[in-house]
């Protein structure tokens, strides 16, 4: 009879894992291409420019708590227009940044946007790009309740030597982890990346889907 029991406790120990394993490849496979592309794309629209704003992508708690350079700068890069009102710039950050945005523009201007006088406007300053190209790649992809988790990989393609003929592959301190020639594609470029992951600075974002396509940004972590 004892032995019976064991048995039993030991196959529902089995049944549970493989329940939870399907579950989980299953939550997986829901994950379509398609979906991919429009995430990977929304993150592209709020990488910015780590000589610019310190860190392309910077960790906050919600979106508030993130850095203003870092936010006017993402609105310059997704601008369809180039002089704009007080007000457009405001609607401008409430459409990428989501309803809970409450940041407010300087009125006098910033390092993003400068004030002109004689139009009423603010046009967007030039930007001062180096020769370090600031680069993420997906590592991971779940659903949230509200959206998805995803992990990126962080990476610089530095072009300071490409007089040689060479790409130098960096983490984000500045470490080169590769010399690779510039020959190579990019789909190379990703799977040196992917073959070094633990050499890599990571970050987990939470997105919040908000309509059909769009998605909504807000929290940033660090992944140890």
């Amino acid at each position: 009879m004892k032995k019976m029991v064991a048995l039993i406790c030991v196959l529902l120990v089995i049944f549970v894992g493989m329940f939870v394993k399907q579950n989980y490849d299953r939550n997986q496979k829901n994950i379509t291409a398609d979906e991919v592309q429009k995430i990977e794309s929304f993150i592209a629209s709020v990488y910015a420019w780590k000589e610019i704003t310190g860190e392309a992508l910077p960790s906050f708690q919600q979106i508030n708590e993130a850095p203003e350079r870092w936010i006017w700068e993402v609105v310059k890069k997704n601008l369809e227009e180039y002089s704009l009102t007080y007000a457009q710039l405001q609607d401008k950050a409430k459409e990428i940044f989501g309803p809970d945005f409450t940041k407010q523009f300087p009125e006098q201007g910033n390092e993003a946007f400068t004030w002109q006088e004689e139009t009423g406007t603010y046009l967007p300053t030039e930007i001062q790009i180096d020769e370090q190209d600031d680069l993420f790649l997906i590592h991971q992809i779940s659903k949230s309740k509200e959206g998805y988790e995803v992990e990126l990989i962080e990476y610089v393609e530095d072009y300071s030597s490409y007089e040689n003929h060479q790409i130098r592959i960096q983490n984000l301190q500045g470490e080169t982890i590769s010399l690779l020639d510039s020959s190579k594609s990019e789909t190379e470029v990703i799977e040196l990346v992917k073959q070094n992951a633990d050499k890599f600075s990571k970050k987990k974002i939470s997105l919040k889907k908000d309509g059909k396509d769009k998605f909504i940004i807000t929290k940033v972590e660090e992944k140890k």
